[in-house]
């Protein structure tokens, strides 16, 4: 038994992540001589709602499936969605039945991350906004909820062990825990011995609220650190802040009246969309932690939609291999794929007879998300 309880990537790659009656299912067809050729699509919602969401955890599915004897289709990483499907695969069923649940957690969790960071992004556009999340959520996802804030397009992230797998330097200064270390009062002591200890890339970020009152901790920081101190940041609990925009526009008045306007001012601690456009004009920066990191996996599902070329489906879904389309105005439209409609068609080759036929960029998908977001007015308040 594993000291922590974490599925292998070898459970997930051989299918074993799986639900139980995906078994039964295979065993039983197996039984009766029966592997149709059918066509599966991942679906969320049937028809457009107006509400959109943002396609992120292409990537894990992409090889999760990278192997079988089926070809796959998907919109691009990045692309927002409101209905109809966001991948279609096509083959014999039993080639691919029982990796059903892993594709559909690395799509809906990713997803949902990645939409609440475009939400958290597009209310500050011009502001850094980081991802401080991945402390509320199981340690080993902790590279998806960063890899889809990226994608969301959110500026950097804070998990080391994340950024080792995406190739990212994590980024980060002090816990209120370093101050605490040093002792009521002595947080200047804890500022100095952070700039003497740290190497000098990483930028002097002060935490600024952990025994005393906002402004008299920024006063205190700037003193010790001079022209070296580039940013403060205040975590303020909640309970104790007050009018948080009144101690933050407070803070940036004394910080210019005494001649360091060119500090920067950051936030963080229960940051959402709201509090971000409530206070964007008063600050430089952002941490969203919980509001990114504990999205809603969104609902999607796999559906049969055709059978050795007729179409079907279970009731309450349609039927029929479709395509969906980003029409001019920025809609998105459903339909039949052997009708075609005006728009530029989205769903795109994934895996042709189980070869991987698309890179994979996060640069490249945030720069699509917020292109998209642009387009389709994103989100709708």
């Amino acid at each position: 038994m594993s000291e922590f309880d974490i599925i292998s990537p070898e459970a997930i790659e051989s299918g074993d992540a799986t639900d139980a009656y995906f078994d039964r299912t295979t065993e039983t067809l197996s039984h009766a001589g029966r592997n149709p050729h059918v066509v599966a699509e991942v679906t969320a919602d049937q028809f457009p709602t107006g509400e959109f969401e943002l396609l992120a955890g292409l990537k894990d599915a992409a090889h999760l499936l990278e192997g079988l004897p089926i070809d796959a289709d998907a919109l691009p990483e990045g692309t927002l969605f409101d209905g109809g499907p966001v991948c279609r695969i096509e083959g014999n069923y039993l080639d691919f039945a029982r990796y059903e649940t892993a594709l559909l957690g690395f799509l809906s969790h990713a997803s949902a991350v990645a939409t609440n960071a475009l939400r958290a992004r597009r209310a500050a556009p011009e502001s850094t906004v980081l991802s401080f999340g991945t402390r509320h959520v199981h340690p080993s996802i902790g590279a998806m909820v960063e890899r889809s804030a990226l994608i969301g397009g959110l500026d950097g992230i804070s998990n080391v062990a994340a950024g080792e797998v995406l190739g990212r330097e994590a980024g980060g200064t002090m816990p209120h825990a370093l101050l605490i270390c040093f002792g009521r009062g002595n947080q200047e002591d804890a500022w100095r011995a952070f700039d003497e200890a740290v190497d000098p890339d990483v930028p002097r970020v002060t935490l600024c609220d952990t025994y005393s009152d906002e402004v008299d901790e920024v006063l205190r920081a700037v003193e010790t650190l001079g022209d070296d101190l580039d940013s403060v940041r205040l975590d303020t609990t909640g309970s104790r802040r007050g009018d948080f925009r009144h101690i933050v526009r407070e803070v940036r008045w004394e910080l210019d009246a005494r001649g360091h306007g060119d500090v920067d001012v950051f936030v963080s601690g229960g940051i959402d969309p709201a509090s971000i456009r409530h206070l964007r004009d008063t600050v430089d920066g952002f941490g969203v932690g919980g509001y990114v990191s504990n999205a809603d996996p969104i609902d999607f599902a796999l559906d049969i939609v055709e059978v050795d070329g007729e179409p079907a489906a279970k009731r309450g879904k349609l039927s029929g291999t479709k395509q969906v389309y980003r029409t001019d105005d920025g809609g998105h439209h459903v339909a039949l794929a052997d009708r075609g409609a005006d728009g530029e068609a989205l769903l795109e080759p994934l895996l042709r007879d189980g070869e991987l036929v698309r890179e994979f960029d996060i640069d490249a998908a945030a720069d699509r998300a917020l292109a998209d977001a642009a387009h389709v007015g994103f989100p709708r308040e």
